[in-house]
C-alpha cells in the first residue's frame, strides 16, 4: 500500500474493526466513568455514543456498515436481559414483598407517560405520525420500534427518543432522587427501569444490585404494559 489511507480504506470495510472499536470505546467510557466516581454526567452509554457518533462522522462511515460489525454485541441484548434472573432468583424474597406497590407503579407509570406525550404532543401541535412515534419511547429498544411501525409512526425516530429517554433518565435518576431523599433502593431501581429501560437500569446496577434487580423487572414489566397500552390510548385519543 503507497499511502495510510489504502490501509484504512481496506480495514473499513471489515465487521472486525467496528466490533473491536465499539469494545474499545466501551472500555474507554467505562474507565472515564469510574475515574469520575461513576457521576450521573459521566455515563458510558452516552460517552460512546458521542466517540463512536463522532468517528463515523470523521471517516465518512455509512451507519449500515458499522452496523455490520458491532451486531454481535447486539446479538448480546438477548441474554443480557434474561440474565437479569439470576439477581430475580437470589433476591426472590424481596421481589414478592414488593409484588403489590409494583403493580400499582407499573399501571400509573405506563398511563402516564404515554398521555403526557398525548398531551404535550397536541398542545405542541405535532403531525400525527410524529406524536405516534414518541409514545412507546419509555419501552426497551425493539418493542417501541414494533409498536411505533404497527400504529404508523417512524421505527428510525422512535429508536433516537427511546436512546434519548434512556440517557436522560440514567443521568438523571440518583441527583433526582438524593433531591426527594428516597433512599429506598428498590423504589429507586424500579422507578428508572420503567422510565429509561436498558440504559436506566444499567445506571441502576451501577448504584446499587438491589435497584438494578428492580430496574430490571420494570424494564421487563414495562415492556408488556406499553405494548398493551399505546395502541388502546392511541386509538381512543388520536
Amino acid at each position: 500500500m503507497k499511502h495510510p489511507m489504502e490501509l484504512w480504506v481496506y480495514l473499513s470495510t471489515s465487521p472486525l474493526l467496528w466490533l473491536t472499536l465499539t469494545l474499545l470505546v466501551w472500555i474507554v467510557a467505562t474507565t472515564i466513568s469510574v475515574r469520575l466516581k461513576r457521576h450521573p454526567l459521566a455515563n458510558p452509554v452516552l460517552i460512546s455514543i458521542v466517540l463512536l457518533a463522532c468517528t463515523l462522522w470523521m471517516f465518512n462511515v455509512p451507519y449500515e456498515r458499522f452496523f455490520a460489525g458491532a451486531q454481535f454485541i447486539h446479538f448480546l441484548l438477548g441474554p443480557a436481559t434474561v440474565a437479569i434472573a439470576i439477581p430475580l432468583f437470589r433476591q426472590w424474597q424481596k421481589v414478592r414483598q414488593a409484588l403489590v406497590p409494583m403493580g400499582a407503579a407499573l399501571v400509573v407509570g405506563s398511563f402516564s407517560a404515554v398521555l403526557s406525550i398525548i398531551v404535550m404532543g397536541k398542545w405542541a401541535g405535532l403531525s400525527q405520525d410524529v406524536l405516534i412515534s414518541f409514545l412507546p419511547k419509555s419501552a426497551t429498544a425493539g418493542v417501541a420500534m414494533s409498536i411505533s411501525a404497527s400504529l404508523g409512526g417512524n421505527p428510525s425516530l422512535t429508536a433516537v427518543l427511546v436512546i434519548l429517554t434512556g440517557i436522560v433518565g440514567a443521568v438523571v435518576v440518583t441527583p433526582f432522587m438524593n433531591a426527594m431523599r428516597i433512599k429506598d433502593y428498590e423504589a429507586r431501581g424500579f422507578a428508572v427501569g420503567l422510565t429509561s429501560h436498558g440504559i436506566g437500569t444499567a445506571r441502576a446496577f451501577d448504584v446499587d444490585e438491589t435497584a438494578g434487580l428492580f430496574a430490571g423487572m420494570a424494564m421487563a414489566l414495562n415492556a408488556i404494559a406499553t405494548s398493551v397500552v399505546v395502541p388502546l390510548l392511541a386509538r381512543l385519543m388520536l
